[in-house]
């Protein structure tokens, strides 16, 4: 190992031997963080509640190593997780904070592997996926681990386990046994940059990411708290036309209510003004009133 590389593994192996000495949270005292961070926004509260947790980051992070990407990295994308938890995570519920946060760190660390991965673009679907960050470990349990291919049998097997066709599972083996380019390719006449240096970065970063994320959370609880100034018929009327992804038609709620298209479009009308003074008056900024579709 060379001086620069222990050099940076040093923050790496400290950062890890600091998070694996945090103590453990009781039940109590952690649904007591969670509702001081919730309610009263006590970033004291976060710190450590979160603190506690990045032991369960890098337990996680390390499942992810054989897809070669940086631990650090990985850990980082998992504490971007850790973080987007404790901004949904409801202290009222009957679960454990880590059970919960289990899910987004998994979920985090995941993009961010197929996000480097060359193979595997945005938009793959939830079975390509599984079937992306299932494969080895099924082949390993069938002892099929030969780079020359599967055979049509195991091919089968697997296919049914996951619920794909046969085909992806015949792409997603020849894709893996390919290697992606490296990022420090040298570039350039002199070979004095690498590949790496002509990538641009334009992902958030760790704290952008969690601000962005709590003040989502923020306006979520303005609109819920908004809508309560409605009465039922302008509410149903409201999440109906604007809180969906595929909006109801003014016609078809018109026959669900027994009021004609335009009694609809007159109390969604009414509804929005509502809305919009009640948001208003919640976040003290005229500004935040066009958070919700329409306002």
């Amino acid at each position: 190992m060379t001086t620069g590389e222990s050099t940076r593994s040093d923050p790496d192996r400290k950062f890890v031997k600091s998070a694996m000495g945090a103590p453990l949270l009781e039940a109590d005292h952690e649904q007591d963080l969670a509702r001081r961070w919730r309610e009263d926004e006590d970033e004291k509260a976060l710190h450590e509640l979160t603190s506690a947790y990045v032991r369960l980051v890098i337990s996680l992070a390390t499942r992810f190593r054989n897809y070669g990407l940086p631990m650090p990295d990985l850990i980082q994308e998992g504490n971007i997780g850790l973080m987007q938890a404790a901004a949904r995570f409801d202290p009222d519920r009957d679960v454990r904070f880590s059970t919960y946060a289990s899910w987004w760190i998994r979920a985090s660390i995941q993009d961010f592997v197929l996000r480097n991965w060359s193979i595997v673009r945005t938009g793959t679907t939830a079975a390509q996926k599984s079937l992306f960050f299932n494969l080895r470990r099924l082949r390993a349990r069938i002892n099929d681990l030969s780079d020359t291919g599967i055979t049509p049998e195991n091919r089968a097997l697997i296919a049914t386990e996951l619920g794909v066709p046969e085909r992806d599972v015949d792409r997603m083996v020849s894709r893996l046994s390919r290697s992606d380019r490296s990022l420090n390719v040298p570039v350039g006449e002199d070979g004095d940059a690498e590949f790496q240096d002509l990538l641009a970065d334009d992902s958030a970063t760790p704290e952008d990411a969690f601000m962005e994320s709590h003040d989502a959370g923020k306006r979520k609880r303005w609109i819920e708290e908004a809508l309560s100034a409605l009465n039922s018929r302008e509410l149903l009327i409201i999440r109906k036309r604007r809180l969906t992804e595929e909006a109801v038609t003014l016609e078809n709620l018109g026959k669900d209510l027994g009021i004609s298209k335009e009694r609809v479009r007159q109390i969604e009308h009414a509804a929005l003004k509502k809305l919009k003074s009640a948001l208003i008056s919640i976040s003290g900024d005229p500004g935040e009133s066009g958070i919700l579709p329409g306002v």
